[in-house]
């Protein structure tokens, strides 16, 4: 699953395109489902235009970078050294995902939150974006769960990986969030005013949930 230099014996830290095509498709589906990003990406592109969306969107973006190197850092040291940290990092991993997935099949359409209209320059909605992102423990917890999953054992360092990964998701929710923050006025009303598309959309969030935590159940080290 990892291509190497055709030339050269070093290592290289780029992925198949297999793994790199269901990862980020993977990203796509779990960007898109409703959750607290995109939601404020709506409402803020709804209330201050598109372009506080984008602006919040990058800040979002360099929060997961963040979240990418504290995990990628962490996890690439438990893996390589204790083979019980990993199975209990898979246990975590996977009652994690459960657990996003009941909270996904249980949740009832709800309105978004209302925001003030004030005015909000533009390092305040970048840093918005930021601050809400990596204070939310969470997605560091996600992401524990999530990028083991796509890595390979070989000669590729771990890290480089899940930086790659990590790199790929923030490239998918750049994409996605910013779309969402475009097409705001038509797609920000249908999401949250629809009580069908919101059901339909936590039960496909739900369902990816419970198969990557079937996944990682079985996953070998």
């Amino acid at each position: 699953m990892i291509k190497y230099g055709i030339l050269s014996s070093e290592p290289t830290y780029m992925l198949s395109l297999e793994v790199v095509a269901v990862f980020f498709a993977t990203s796509a589906l779990l960007c898109v489902a409703p959750g607290p990003d995109n939601i404020f990406v709506l409402t803020q592109s709804a209330v201050h235009g598109p372009k506080a969306g984008l602006l919040v969107t990058l800040g979002l973006c360099t929060g997961l970078m963040v979240h990418t190197t504290a995990v990628a850092l962490g996890v690439a040291t438990i893996f390589a050294t204790s083979e019980m940290a990993f199975s209990m990092l898979k246990i975590v991993g996977a009652s994690y995902l459960l657990y996003l997935a009941w909270q996904a099949f249980k949740t009832k359409p709800a309105e978004p939150q209302q925001h003030d209209a004030e005015h909000r320059n533009h390092f305040r909605l970048y840093r918005r974006g930021v601050i809400m992102n990596i204070t939310n423990p969470k997605i560091a917890i996600f992401f524990l769960a999530i990028l083991p999953q796509f890595t390979t054992a070989g000669p590729t360092p771990l890290i480089g990986q899940m930086f790659l990964l990590g790199a790929i998701f923030t490239f998918t929710a750049l994409i996605v969030f910013g779309t969402l923050a475009w097409s705001a006025g038509y797609f920000g009303e249908w999401l949250t005013r629809s009580t069908k598309n919101q059901l339909i959309l936590n039960r496909i969030a739900g369902t990816i949930f419970v198969a990557l935590a079937l996944r990682l159940v079985f996953a070998s080290r």
